[in-house]
């Protein structure tokens, strides 16, 4: 079975369907394959609703009391009583108006979907429905019917013909890890499964089979990277410990050690390839900053990218504090003015550190000799990017890349395998402990009152909902209708609000008013999880804190606590009265590892750094915290170089393999 094959030779995929599969990603059939189902229904396992508990649930019951409302913005809701002899629960189907007249008084139904707690009571949430006798009845749904993830006007049935067409060729696709065999029974037991179990005991041989392709890459990574040659920079130590007395604060032991860490990778002829993670608030800027003083002392180059032009320019303001007249450092960003003019000096050397966005890596953009290249929230940028700004070099310069997500030591070599790691796990001194408070949706007079006294002490306040609007069905807040609401309930300051979907620049601006203190209250989504430094704001509001993550939650606390006065994190805990665990840890722990460490056990694997995972690493199935697999994949790993395999006689794991390899030469 060809896998490489376009996907118009599948019977029922014609040019407008493979047009709308293309722009999904969906070119070959090694892709439809591995569009894998996102959910099973299982009908068999039907329960009584009196045993019913929160998640994904199947009963058997009629359908009481069935009603339509037409809400705002042509949304609708279908409401219903399901009934068993044990008892009944409320049912509710939004945009689904069909719902309606579907079904017959008197007779069951299987239903499918997740219960969860809305409003102070139970309810199942757009669940699928199946006529009891005709499923009863029907041999060809005996089994577990997979549900696919829809793309565009391709929904999850049609996935099912396409899938039931290529059923039989199924069975030649051939192994692609060596002495790993099963792959075609796992792919026929995750599109076909008979029971729930082999679904899952499928996916996980692909899991592996994931894994294995990306750690073999981070291997062949490493192996490259040391054949690479640079020009060493060598460290004038001297000078920076001089440098470092004339600060006006020490550094902590962290901040030394991954200096020096980094210093010594620089002197080495094999490019650096180091990852600084540090928790927020902790100093990688610093020690970024340490590091282009080094470079700068060598006569080379360094730049630092940032994902936004605030924080680039914030980054920009802190390093010419720093260093005064000891570096020539420039901005470089959209709207830096004389960009012609500046570039110029760029390219003779006579800048030492140029800090920007992805202004450093337009075409017209040269340097004279960049020896080091350090990119600010590397999630942020994509592999390209990342390579096009080390192509900016004569010879491949050192990098250093850093990130403020807390990443459990036990997944560090997993997810970067390619990668040395410094850990900043340590608080600059001076720094107060963000006092955090779980809140009650009900009882919230208290941190109102609060958030006033600060307010008129001259402080801001962030406001994070996880919503933009109130379109779709969620009730969870958004930042539109809090904004009006805070603005109402506080007149006298200045309210805005902030979102993804607005334009960069408008982002950018409005940060920036925000961190120059024009703005008292900012209402925004996550967007600001990862942003500018503004010592000034006091005060994180999280509503709906129990829909988050951990490590999210520490983050966005993290945007508070950043000057001298004393600063709060509420925890607004949405629907219910009873703190989840997850906010019983945030409120007693302000220690990121930690609570990276908890969320990994508490959350499991696939619902942890989601953006990591699915965007620099492109997984499609495995979950980068599934210890036991990544040890099983790990393993494999090791087989394959023990036996001298060839990767080139392997040409689906070439495949596999070459989308996670980085590109290692400046061609």
């Amino acid at each position: 079975m060809d896998l490489s094959a376009p996907i118009q030779e599948i019977k029922g995929i014609g040019p407008k369907t493979a047009e709308i599969l293309h722009k999904a990603g969906i070119f070959s059939l090694r892709d439809l394959v591995y569009h894998l189902p996102r959910d099973y229904e299982n009908f068999q396992q039907a329960q009584k609703i009196s045993e019913l508990k929160p998640g994904k649930v199947t009963v058997k019951a009629k359908v009481e009391d069935i009603s339509i409302r037409r809400m705002r913005r042509n949304l609708t809701l279908v409401e219903a009583t399901l009934r068993d002899k044990s008892g009944a629960i409320r049912v509710i189907w939004f945009n689904q108006p069909y719902r309606a007249k579907q079904f017959d008084a008197g007779k069951d139904y299987y239903f499918s979907g997740t219960m969860a707690l809305s409003y102070g009571r139970y309810q199942i949430s757009n669940p699928s429905a199946v006529l009891a006798d005709d499923y009863d009845m029907k041999a060809s749904m005996a089994k577990i019917q997979p549900i696919y993830p829809a793309r565009g006007s391709i929904k999850s049935q049609d996935f099912k013909k396409f899938m039931s067409t290529i059923k039989e060729s199924i069975a030649l696709i051939p192994d692609m890890v060596p002495n790993y065999a099963g792959r075609a029974d796992a792919l026929f037991d995750v599109h076909f499964p008979e029971t729930v179990e082999a679904a899952k005991l499928g996916r996980e041989y692909l899991a592996t089979e994931e894994l294995f392709s990306l750690l073999l890459a981070a291997k062949l990574n490493r192996d490259d990277n040391q054949k690479l040659r640079t020009q060493p920079i060598s460290g004038d130590i001297e000078a920076l410990k001089k440098f470092i007395k004339t600060l006006p604060f020490k550094l902590t032991n962290a901040q030394r050690r991954a200096t020096w860490e980094i210093i010594q990778d620089m002197e080495q002829e094999v490019p650096m390839n180091r990852l600084l993670q540090g928790d927020v608030g902790s100093g990688k800027t610093l020690v970024a900053a340490l590091s282009c003083f080094v470079a700068a002392r060598a006569g080379m180059q360094a730049a630092i990218m940032a994902p936004t032009e605030v924080l680039a320019t914030q980054h920009a303001e802190t390093l010419s504090e720093l260093f005064g007249e000891q570096l020539n450092i420039a901005l470089l960003t959209g709207s830096t003015k004389h960009k012609t003019e500046l570039k110029k000096h760029i390219k003779k050397g006579d800048v030492n550190l140029v800090i920007g966005t992805h202004a450093l890596i337009t075409d017209d953009t040269e340097f004279s000799n960049l020896g080091l290249a350090i990119i600010d929230e590397q999630h942020r940028f994509g592999v390209m990017q990342r390579q096009k700004l080390l192509a900016k070099a004569n010879t491949m310069p050192h990098l250093l890349s850093m990130t403020a997500t807390p990443i459990p030591r036990s997944l560090q070599l997993t997810i970067f395998g390619d990668l040395s790691v410094s850990i900043l796990d340590e608080l600059p001194a001076g720094r107060q402990p963000i006092t955090t408070k779980i809140v009650s949706p009900n009882s919230t007079k208290q941190m109102w009152d609060a958030i006033e006294r600060e307010l008129s002490a001259k402080h801001q306040v962030y406001y994070i909902c996880k919503k933009i609007d109130d379109k779709g069905a969620s009730e969870l807040s958004n930042v539109k209708k809090e904004s009006q609401k805070i603005a109402h309930q506080f007149p006298n300051y200045n309210v805005a609000y902030l979102h993804g979907k607005m334009k960069p620049a408008e982002k950018d601006e409005l940060m920036a008013m925000f961190s120059n203190g024009e703005i008292d209250i900012l209402v925004s989504t996550t967007v600001v999880e990862v942003g500018v430094n503004v010592p000034n704001a006091t005060v994180m509001v999280i509503a709906d804190a129990d829909q988050y993550g951990l490590s999210q939650l520490h983050q966005l606390r993290g945007r508070v606590g950043r000057g001298s006065d004393a600063s709060y994190c509420y925890l607004i805990n949405s629907n219910s009265d009873t703190p989840t665990r997850r906010l019983r840890e945030i409120e007693h722990s302000q220690d990121g590892f930690h609570l990276a460490e908890v969320d990994l056990k508490l959350r499991g694997p696939g619902e942890l750094y989601g953006s990591l995972q699915h965007g620099a690493l492109d997984l499609r199935i495995a979950t980068i915290t599934d210890t036991r697999l990544v040890r099983r994949a790990d393993e494999l790993v090791k087989d394959f170089f023990k036996s001298d395999y060839k990767l080139s006689d392997y040409r689906e794991l070439s495949v596999a393999v070459r989308k996670y390899q980085r590109i290692t030469t400046l061609n």
